[in-house]
């Protein structure tokens, strides 16, 4: 992967460009590991359909069934969340075993609230709505953000990091690019690519062209210009500790092996996992597994999978999907387990929004707001299925259009926020996190009782 410039600026946004190049390179004492924590939101771009992912598995299916008709999922072939009125889509079988291990929880009807709403509040009182609800990009923003009804131009896991102590390798690491998530006020986050080394944009050590040499020896002695005056080595030093970054980081995702690699595999056929969303999961597990040489007591990590736009053909789309998220995730469990880490690292769901309950005529569903999502780790409450599940009456109470369009009954704080307390964040930090974090900490509201 090659980082631009704009890349760059993005990361950098909300900060001034000699305040976040400062901030990179600064040596930092040996981080104490004993009580490592990390934190992973795999987020799922294009706006996952829960309702086909976490399923109502009591007397309450056949209304699913009935209100789903085209693309209700038959009961048979679900997979039962035991001891629950629940199941999986059958994709995600390779996760039972963490379910049976008490490892993974379900959060339902989840999105984007910037105050507690009824259908009625809803319905009278359009200043308490987040803004552009079901817009891809506007419901993405603020997942990531989680300012609902102000621009976002920083991120939950950015301003965690400004909190965090100085570290020469960032401990916020993202394997799926550039993204809002990220950026914070005061520092900057590592990009990792899914696949390949880190490499210098437009560089080629072997090229004898002679444009290109001059050029390459230019950035090398500006890379080291501490006799050229303060600013310039302000800057030289920003981009000799980024090039120190790359090197040490890809030491790591490009090893020959790793002891977490043979967890990447197909439970079925045995052969390693290839999608993605793996090779996302597998890097994150390979930086969790250096985290001693890396100083690093607590990471964040940013992964992603795409393609939940499902207008058409959601059956067939989610079969796939799920298929790679499912042994990607259970991969990564099973890695963590090896590592004696499973209830040090948690991983969680994200996605802009829920679709409509009522299919469309080509087989899919619409944007939607409310959504279900899973909760990965050995730390959590044992096989808990958090929430509740909307009436399922079109036009009903929860229903904000006529058609299932679901009002959340849990706040994206609640949920995250309830990772990020367990995380170690500390309680004076929270509002810095969460800029809302007093509309959902009180008054009978708090965050989802993940952990036990």
């Amino acid at each position: 992967m090659s980082l631009s410039r704009r890349d760059f600026g993005r990361l950098i946004a909300g900060a001034s460009a000699a305040a976040a190049l400062a901030q990179i390179g600064r040596s930092a004492a040996l981080a104490d590991t004993s009580t490592y924590r990390a934190m992973v939101g795999v987020f799922l771009f294009g706006g996952n359909d829960g309702w086909n992912m976490v399923v109502p598995n009591d007397g309450r299916y056949a209304t699913y069934a009935t209100r789903r008709a085209g693309i209700a999922l038959k009961q048979d072939t679900l997979t039962p969340l035991t001891g629950t009125g629940f199941a999986l889509h059958p994709a995600f079988a390779p996760l039972k075993t963490a379910w049976d291990e008490g490892a993974l929880s379900a959060v339902l009807n989840t999105g984007t609230l910037y105050q507690p709403l009824t259908k009625s509040l809803y319905q009278s009182r359009p200043d308490l709505r987040p803004l552009n609800l079901m817009s891809h990009e506007d419901q993405q923003n603020q997942w990531q953000g989680l300012r609902m009804r102000d621009s976002n131009k920083d991120g939950f896991m950015g301003r965690i990091l400004d909190k965090a102590e100085k570290a020469d390798l960032p401990p916020l690491i993202s394997i799926a690019g550039s993204q809002l998530a990220l950026i914070g006020a005061q520092k900057s986050p590592l990009v990792l690519p899914s696949s390949g080394p880190i490499s210098r944009y437009g560089y080629n050590a072997a090229s004898t062209d002679a444009a290109v040499v001059a050029r390459q020896a230019a950035l090398e002695t500006f890379s080291d210009a501490s006799s050229f005056g303060a600013v310039t080595d302000l800057t030289s030093r920003g981009m000799s500790s980024t090039y120190a970054q790359a090197s040490a980081a890809n030491a790591i995702i490009t090893a020959a092996s790793s002891t977490v690699d043979q967890h990447f595999k197909n439970p079925v056929t045995g052969a390693a996992l290839t999608s993605d969303i793996s090779r996302q999961l597998l890097r994150a597990a390979r930086m969790i597994e250096a985290r001693g040489s890396l100083g690093h007591a607590k990471q964040t990590f940013f992964v992603s999978q795409g393609g939940y736009d499902t207008h058409t053909n959601e059956l067939g789309m989610h079969n796939f999907l799920y298929a790679d998220l499912a042994m990607a995730l259970a991969g990564f469990y099973s890695a963590m387990k090896a590592l004696g880490l499973a209830n040090n690292v948690t991983a969680f769901t994200m996605s802009d929004f829920g679709r409509v309950f009522k299919p469309n005529a080509n087989g899919g569903a619409d944007h939607a707001w409310g959504s279900n999502h899973l909760v990965l780790g050995a730390a959590l409450a044992s096989r808990k299925v958090h929430g509740l599940y909307p009436d399922m009456s079109f036009g009903g109470p929860d229903d904000a259009a006529g058609d299932g369009r679901w009002i959340p009954t849990i706040a994206i704080e609640e949920y995250v926020g309830a990772i990020a307390q367990w995380y170690g964040v500390s309680s004076a930090d929270l509002p810095y996190v969460f800029p809302n974090w007093s509309t959902w900490n009180g008054g009978g509201r708090g965050p989802v009782p993940l952990f036990g």
